[in-house]
């Protein structure tokens, strides 16, 4: 435990010095802070988007998956991958022309106020459900990393500080220089982890053989298809149209770097999330019976107690990664799209930055309280995601076809979507296709479009989406 104490104390301090650093670049105006000045390159748009992507779900999540079910439990990161490479190669063009800061003010300047307000009030509630859940992952590692010290509630309050804190101090500097090292650290601790739990075990073969029987190796088997499919689908629905996402895509020097990170990010994803499962399997055959959330932290300080230091704080990483992004984009979700457009517009650069970083601790603090009630990480987060589905309705059709959008189409798709999900949830005579994700697609694409054939107010093409759409 002092080897792993040293471990996660020093990897705090390095994060400190390096949001001390990022402080400094992000003073000045509010785009500095915000969006990093747009002046973030390929490698940071990179690491920034794996940061994201690579948090608690995807590395505890789907080992906790993996246990019960096998291997095809990656699939869940690999979909966080697909849908990197389609925002990339689809939209991380477009929306870096529009020069926006955030989706609800793209959704006031081509629709109107109420689709905005609906936008704003849907895109905080999924981050904070995402951000709850980085605080259930973060508390279960330093619980297991050092018993002696934190127990599940003690350690999601010493995430929180770290999020809050890393996030506070430098903004979208902070959180994009602070992933070039904890992008490097999951990478390389998960997989020495994988590769000396295999060696341990006896190789791949031993493995295979010892697997209980409901949890398989084969990479469709077990969680199954229609799941993975429901993942894909659901990840490249965010990855259209999540605020944290696309805050980074703004983010970035040209419209080709914000591509290039993108894809290459999706690129990095594509394997991890098998190593994670694969470590899940492990776990299960070493540990029945226990609690599937607790079954890569477990596994991993049985191995060397350097090497469970290190990736236990590299997945601790993965968490502070995840978390930064989220709070920074909440945080200017209220700043921007509250504060400064009904509050106080006139307010000035200094103020605009201070009122950011205090809607972070309060989004921080906020999302503390929702993670005490959250169970399931994969699960409760597919539930909460599937509200971007009219997000991504919305910005598709507004950036290809933007003459055949109404100004009414956006806020009815929007409460629409919110409708559906309760619906899914408290009418179960809805649920007539394997998942709400769906459920969204079908109702969001119908309202969109009965909406502009009923409407004859279309929104009016500018020269800036007009240059996007083409």
């Amino acid at each position: 435990m002092i080897v792993s104490a040293v471990v996660v104390g020093l990897y705090v301090l390095v994060l400190l010095l390096i949001s001390l650093a990022a402080k400094r670049l992000s003073t000045g105006n509010a785009e500095n802070y915000v969006l990093a000045g747009r002046r973030m390159t390929t490698p940071l748009i990179t690491v920034s988007i794996v940061g994201l992507a690579v948090g608690g779900a995807s590395t505890i999540g789907v080992a906790e998956q993996a246990y019960v079910h096998g291997i095809s439990a990656g699939w869940y990161t690999a979909a966080w991958g697909i849908g990197a490479i389609v925002m990339g190669m689809v939209v991380a063009k477009r929306y870096r022309r529009l020069n926006i800061t955030t989706i609800p003010e793209m959704l006031e300047r081509y629709y109107d106020k109420k689709s905005m307000i609906a936008g704003i009030a849907i895109q905080i509630l999924v981050q904070l459900c995402v951000m709850s859940l980085q605080y259930v992952a973060g508390g279960t590692i330093l619980a297991a990393l050092l018993p002696g010290i934190f127990d599940m509630t003690t350690g999601m309050i010493m995430s929180a500080i770290v999020f809050i804190g890393v996030t506070m101090m430098g903004g979208m500097w902070s959180a994009s220089i602070s992933n070039l090292l904890n992008v490097t650290l999951k990478y390389t601790g998960i997989a020495c982890a994988a590769y000396v739990a295999v060696q341990l075990m006896g190789g791949t073969a031993a493995i295979a053989q010892a697997a209980p029987t409901a949890v398989t190796l084969d990479l469709v088997d077990g969680v199954g298809s229609m799941t993975i499919l429901t993942w894909i689908v659901t990840l490249i629905t965010v990855n259209l149209s999540l605020q944290s996402i696309i805050q980074i895509s703004l983010g970035a020097k040209t419209v080709g770097v914000a591509r290039k990170g993108f894809v290459l990010g999706g690129l990095l994803m594509l394997p991890i999330g098998f190593v994670s499962a694969y470590l899940g399997v492990i776990a299960s055959e070493l540990y029945p019976g226990m609690s599937p959330t607790l079954a890569l932290p477990q596994l991993i300080m049985s191995l060397n107690p350097l090497l469970a230091g290190i990736t236990l704080a590299a997945l601790w990483a993965a968490d502070v990664s995840t978390a930064c992004n989220l709070l920074l984009s909440s945080g200017t979700l209220f700043s921007q799209d509250i504060y400064k457009r009904f509050i106080n517009p006139s307010v000035s650069e200094a103020n605009y930055t201070r009122i950011t970083k205090a809607s972070v601790v309060a989004m921080g603090l906020l999302t503390f309280v929702f993670a005490l009630t959250i169970s399931g990480i994969i699960a409760t987060l597919m539930q909460g995601l599937s509200l971007m589905a009219a997000f991504s309705v919305i910005v598709l059709m507004t950036l290809f076809a933007p003459r055949y959008c109404s100004k009414e189409g956006a806020f009815y798709t929007l409460v629409m979507a919110v409708i559906t999900l309760l619906a899914w949830n408290f009418v179960p005579a809805v649920r007539v296709v394997p998942h709400v994700i769906y459920l969204e697609w079908i109702v969001c694409g119908l309202t969109f479009g009965v909406s502009a054939l009923v409407s004859r107010r279309q929104i009016v093409v500018d020269e800036e989406l007009e240059h996007a759409s083409i």
